[in-house]
């Protein structure tokens, strides 16, 4: 086949300079026709629509175009012209066709239309070839871009916090343990103890399940940071709500306190919302139309409504006297469920929420104290459908403070003695908020399960691919 520089089908759909030569690659969605002519739909990837190849039989040969099966990666020249056929405006007359790799239509596991989900999820290797995933898979790119820009037009660095660490910063214990001692024979101290000394870094190291302490340190330096990485938490949890291995994203911010940490919060999150929907329409269509038809509608909800402002206690008795029967019951101090967040999200206010001062009992050491010793300055947002999509807070910058909420959770000092220093050093009041990416990956494609929203989830004994 003649060199000619590839052009992606993105790009060719958005043409209309006709009768030009033009070359393009890619993996076959369907063959039909006749003896005289086939008609091959192509698609590369660049987006959720195809392209289509006509090829005449007399060019090309029957048994040639036959071999051009359902997942068979070909590259085609010829000539891009307007199309004749309803559905489409442009399609390529070929005049070569190779084949780069053939695919047997008898064990190919995409031959048909309308598998499931679950069905998909058993061959992660394959689904992103699929509309759903396709779509799903360039959302995700384009969020992670969105949430890069918005954070570099505000002035913020992006930071990277370690991924091995000896700190747990939910103060849960559910951690990966990193360990290069041999588990067959472990080396013990003189009480029985396992002796971490002879260990790679000399003492017990676990995969982090968040970057925030670490995050803490650069804001007090730098201002403004942000860091987005992988996280892993070792919780036995098969739902369609958690992953073993996903990502986050986790500002911290110098000198403000929670109401600008809600400011921004509610900002970051429309910004990035209103660019997926600019920049990934056709897909958020197709996922309206297939799997969820209120996706637009949801999201146009979050980027045009105020969110409201109310405190923990506030939301607590508007749920008490709702008059519904909730599965978890409510009352001050239990930590909200996602069926509590919802009802004041979409049925009680009819737009998204923020709650704000928790009693201190339900959240992290970190989170400064309220004056009345009860509450902290803990901050959730909460959207349509999922509930929770961020949770934060204006961090405790005193220094005694600190220390005795760590001593009251019998917290490892020796572990945080670092995070401590930092409120004797010139402390200042700072604050932030995480985001899992998934989540928000979630509630952009209208998927139902967070393993349809990574290319390769990680869960309770399924790390397959």
């Amino acid at each position: 086949m003649s060199e000619i520089k590839r052009t992606r089908i993105v790009d060719l759909l958005n043409q209309h300079n006709f009768n030009q030569k033009i070359s393009v690659k890619g993996w076959v969605r369907t063959r039909r026709g006749n003896k005289q002519i086939a008609f091959i739909a192509l698609n590369d990837g660049s987006t959720i629509h195809n392209i289509q190849v006509v090829a005449d039989t007399d060019k090309f040969g029957e048994e040639f175009l036959k071999s051009i099966t359902t997942g068979a990666c070909i590259g085609v020249n010829g000539l891009l012209v307007e199309s004749q056929g309803q559905g489409q405006t442009t399609e390529i007359q070929a005049e070569e066709i190779e084949i780069y790799g053939a695919s047997d239509p008898a064990t190919y596991p995409l031959q048909k239309k309308g598998h499931t989900l679950e069905f998909l999820r058993e061959i992660a290797h394959l689904r992103p070839r699929t509309n759903t995933f396709g779509a799903i898979f360039r959302i995700r790119h384009h969020l992670a871009f969105a949430i890069h820009e918005y954070f570099n037009k505000q002035g913020f660095f992006y930071f990277h916090t370690p991924l091995i660490t000896a700190s747990d910063a939910e103060g849960a214990g559910s951690m990966f343990q990193v360990t290069t001692l041999n588990l067959n024979d472990l080396p013990q101290t003189e009480n029985g103890a396992i002796d971490y000394s002879q260990d790679f870094f000399g003492r017990s190291t676990n995969l982090t399940v968040s970057g925030q302490l670490e995050g803490e340190l650069g804001a007090m330096a730098l201002g403004g940071i942000y860091t987005f990485g992988p996280t892993f938490r070792a919780e036995n949890s098969n739902t369609p709500r958690h992953l073993a291995e996903f990502w986050m994203i986790e500002p911290e911010i110098a000198f403000i306190d929670i109401n600008e940490n809600m400011d921004i919060a509610e900002d970051f999150v429309k910004y990035v919302i209103a660019y997926v929907m600019q920049h990934c329409k056709d897909d958020i269509e197709f996922l309206n139309k297939m799997y969820d038809n209120e996706l637009i509608d949801r999201l146009n909800f979050v980027i045009h409504n105020r969110f409201v402002r109310l405190t923990y206690s506030e939301g607590i008795e508007i749920l008490e006297k709702s008059g519904k029967k909730f599965e978890y019951p409510v009352y001050w101090g239990a930590d909200l469920q996602s069926e509590h967040e919802r009802y004041l999200v979409e049925e009680h206010f009819k737009r998204p929420v923020i709650l704000t001062d928790y009693p201190k009992e339900i959240k992290s050491f970190y989170m400064k104290q309220n004056d009345d010793g009860k509450t902290v300055r803990g901050m959730d947002v909460l959207f349509p459908k999922i509930g929770e999509i961020i949770g934060g807070s204006e961090r405790e910058a005193d220094y005694q403070k600190l220390l005795n909420r760590i001593q009251e959770l019998h917290m490892s000092l020796d572990n945080l003695w670092w995070y401590l220093d930092t409120r004797k050093f010139g402390t200042a009041p700072h604050a932030g908020f995480g985001l899992g990416f998934e989540r928000l990956v979630l509630f952009l494609t209208g998927m139902t399960n967070i393993r349809d929203v990574i290319p390769f989830p990680r869960t309770p004994k399924n790390a397959a691919f």
